[in-house]
């Protein structure tokens, strides 16, 4: 598949590849004799290291620009983390995004993860570092395919073709499934080895950790099916949880990825002295839940007239010049989230169990309150915030939103739901209780809380304030998914046509639900 980056500004380029996005590793055509030669980095395992280390920043966005796009104004809109105050024209959050935000990351990741996978494969034949490939080669691509639908996968190179064939969405997941059984074979027969720390940028090469992570992102991904082909996420999910290695269960298992500065950080602090702000949605429910976490989440307001509190801004609208006084997110400078940023936490791991277990598909009912409370447990100790007991025990719902400076923008979240378990309840308010508080603990990882919001209904959202896009009718459903790129329609255009009729089956919108998408049908 060619490496589509239209739009891109040089100086966007430069900065990319400088920052060390997922940008594919290219000789040029006069040697420096100051420089390397292949030789000599092929003696030190550096083209190996360099490889895999820009496959691990094709997952979550590394760079600030590509962050932006799909963790921030579309992910973090959707999913109710966090709110956009630019003045744009086009907006993921009104439903009317721009054609070059839609394109980035699908022109972005897809060819960038098979590019330098297909460097790897070519360089080694080292099945532990082919394995950890495979793993992080899922882990980017099941993003691209919660955001779009049907995507080109499993022919992508097929052949040398430039263009290929889609796959349907079901298809897809089936393949992330054999992908992952496959490389955690490989690597539990490595499992008390390691491999260069250079690298690995997330566990310094232990291999045991890969193997933990590639089993919860199968939980995952089988939780993703759990309404449309509950047999096959059952099987996967007991799978991921019953290995002999298993999945994260506690904080020392997080998968985080060392970066010289958060993205977010850029975003929310340096871009037009902050482009996006916390979102009106998580701090009605902390806020709610007088939830201990929110010192280490966002910052407090800064009005001037005004006692000061967390107050996000509602999503969903054109522009707002106040909203630089609402609360924003608290990555300070020298602390660990500044260097660090967050694919996977165990306490999602645990709420994923507990779904799991509440659907009797392992162990027993009493299961689920257990995996519940230690995921709230394991976010409490991973931010380093006290008073969970007490948190546990609250019987109180989410807070009404008030817009401290324009009252047009109040709302109140569309539950009564509160944190304390209830053994009796039925099993959507159960489970309810369960993603909700999942939500909160996977901030600020916009796409993952979006795509669980689509497939499960939770949390509920007050929705955007005004909608602009003629697709969406529902602006408290929100958006379903992202249109194709133009570049989809220009240069494989056949396939991509063939897609939208035989797997996806709607309209090529962002009403359009995606084959896991069942929440109207709950």
């Amino acid at each position: 598949m060619k490496q589509r980056l239209y739009g891109w500004s040089l100086a966007g380029c430069c900065a990319a590849m400088l920052l060390g996005a997922c940008t594919a590793n290219y000789q040029d055509d006069n040697t420096n004799p100051y420089e390397a030669t292949a030789d000599d980095m092929a003696k030190d395992d550096y083209m190996l290291r360099s490889t895999l280390v820009a496959m691990q920043g094709c997952v979550i966005p590394t760079d600030a620009n590509h962050y932006q796009y799909v963790e921030c104004l579309m992910g973090g809109s959707y999913s109710g983390y966090l709110a956009d105050s630019g003045a744009w024209t086009g907006k993921f959050s009104t439903f009317d995004p721009q054609q070059f935000w839609v394109q980035y990351t699908f022109n972005n990741t897809i060819p960038n993860v098979f590019i330098n996978l297909g460097n790897l494969q070519s360089r080694t034949d080292n099945e532990v570092l082919l394995a950890v490939a495979d793993i992080l080669k899922v882990a980017a691509m099941h993003r691209i395919a919660d955001i779009y639908g049907p995507i080109p996968y499993s022919q992508i190179g097929a052949d040398g073709k430039t263009e290929a064939p889609y796959d349907s969405l079901r298809d897809v997941y089936l393949r992330f499934f054999e992908e992952l059984n496959h490389a955690i074979e490989v690597l539990t027969a490595h499992k008390d080895e390691t491999f260069s720390a250079y690298a690995d940028k997330v566990y310094s090469g232990k291999i045991i950790q890969w193997i933990k992570l590639a089993n919860s992102l199968r939980l995952r991904l089988a939780m993703r099916l759990s309404s449309v082909e509950p047999e096959t996420a059952k099987t996967q999910a007991v799978a991921a949880i019953t290995h002999s290695v298993g999945t994260m269960s506690s904080n020392d298992d997080n998968a985080w990825m060392s970066v010289t500065k958060h993205p977010l950080r850029v975003v929310a602090y340096e871009y037009n002295k902050g482009d996006s702000r916390v979102g009106a949605d998580i701090t009605a429910f902390m806020n709610g839940y007088n939830d201990p976490r929110r010192e280490q989440y966002f910052t407090l307001s800064t009005f001037t007239d005004e006692e000061n509190d967390y107050i996000g801004v509602r999503t969903g609208l054109p522009t707002y010049s106040e909203a630089k006084s609402f609360s924003n997110v608290n990555i300070e400078e020298g602390s660990f989230l500044y260097t660090h940023l967050l694919w996977m936490n165990a306490a999602e791991v645990a709420f994923l169990k507990a779904e799991a277990a509440l659907r009797g598909w392992y162990g027993t009912p009493s299961d689920a309150r257990t995996w519940y409370e230690t995921g709230v447990r394991l976010s409490f100790e991973q931010w380093g915030a006290t008073g969970v007991d007490a948190y546990l025990k609250g019987t109180s719902a989410p807070q009404a939103y008030i817009d401290p400076k324009t009252p047009a923008n109040n709302g109140t979240p569309g539950t009564s739901i509160c944190v304390q378990w209830d053994d009796g309840a039925a099993l959507q308010e159960n489970l309810e209780r369960i993603i909700t508080q999942k939500w909160i603990a996977c901030f600020p990882l916009g796409q993952e809380g979006w795509a669980e919001f689509r497939r499960t209904g939770y949390p509920r959202l007050m929705g955007a304030v005004y909608s602009y896009g003629s697709e969406i009718t529902d602006k408290q459903a929100g958006a379903r998914r992202m249109r194709y790129p133009e570049s989809e329609y220009q240069e494989n255009r056949q396939y991509l046509m063939q897609a939208i009729s035989e797997y996806l089956k709607g309209p090529d919108n962002l009403a359009t639900r995606l084959w896991w998408d069942t929440t109207n049908k709950q």
